[in-house]
């Protein structure tokens, strides 16, 4: 009985850590450009952009299918590259809380 005691201890404590852990995916940013660094967004670790830099020589009404497409393309690099960061921060986070189950990866979770 002990022995489940700890058990359910060690799961409040993994719960509590991962928390604090997907808190502080918004402390984690990466970039993405397209057209050469015409645009670049910057997204934080919970995938929500925080930054849209725009070069003057897009603004213009003759260019705005050209400047939403570069603008995606920036947005979606900025998605790809902090989903990798993001997974790195939980990776450490989570590590050694639970033993090394096969097929169960706290990593999924974000």
């Amino acid at each position: 009985m002990l022995d489940m005691m700890k058990m359910m201890g060690k799961i409040k404590e993994v719960q509590e850590n991962m928390k604090k852990a997907q808190e502080g995916l918004k402390d984690i940013s990466a970039s993405g450009e397209a057209g050469a660094g015409m645009v670049t967004a910057t997204v934080n670790g919970q995938k929500e952009v925080i930054n849209l830099a725009i070069d003057d020589s897009l603004i213009n009404k003759d260019d705005k299918d050209m400047m939403k497409d570069l603008i995606i393309a920036a947005v979606n690099k900025a998605i790809s590259e902090v989903d990798v960061k993001s997974k790195e921060h939980m990776k450490k986070a989570t590590d050694g809380m639970l033993p090394n189950i096969p097929g169960f990866d706290l990593n999924n979770m974000v």
